[in-house]
């Protein structure tokens, strides 16, 4: 049996949900789109849909994760030097430095939820 879907999109849940938002709508260069203050914000990119929303009180607890995680949003750039220019003129400057993987250049970041963006130029 075949799954047939619509869209696919990431989603990232924070109890920062303004400060993520900002981060992203800065980083991005885009205004989200629905965009309901304090609780939901959607960035539509090129391929990938980037929802953030503020989970319910009720269930706070399943998107807490103090061990870190597994998860990243790895976005290929034009220009890593520019990306890089970008995040520590935002104040968050990636804290190592371009390292060169199989797929080209590339240097880890981070939001202000503490999620990995993986930004990498071929």
């Amino acid at each position: 049996m075949n799954i047939d879907y619509v869209d696919a999109f990431i989603t990232i849940a924070t109890t920062k949900i303004h400060k993520t938002v900002e981060f992203y709508r800065q980083f991005l260069q885009l205004n989200p789109e629905p965009y309901i203050p304090n609780v939901y914000a959607e960035f539509q990119l090129k391929n990938l849909k980037l929802a953030i929303f503020k989970p319910k009180e009720t269930n706070i607890n399943e998107f807490n994760n103090s061990q870190g995680s597994g998860f990243s949003i790895c976005l290929e750039v034009v220009d890593l030097e520019n990306t890089i220019a970008t995040l520590t003129a935002m104040g968050y400057p990636p804290p190592g430095e371009i390292i060169t993987a199989s797929h080209g250049r590339e240097i880890y970041a981070y939001d202000p939820t503490g999620n990995r963006l993986i930004l990498h130029q071929k």
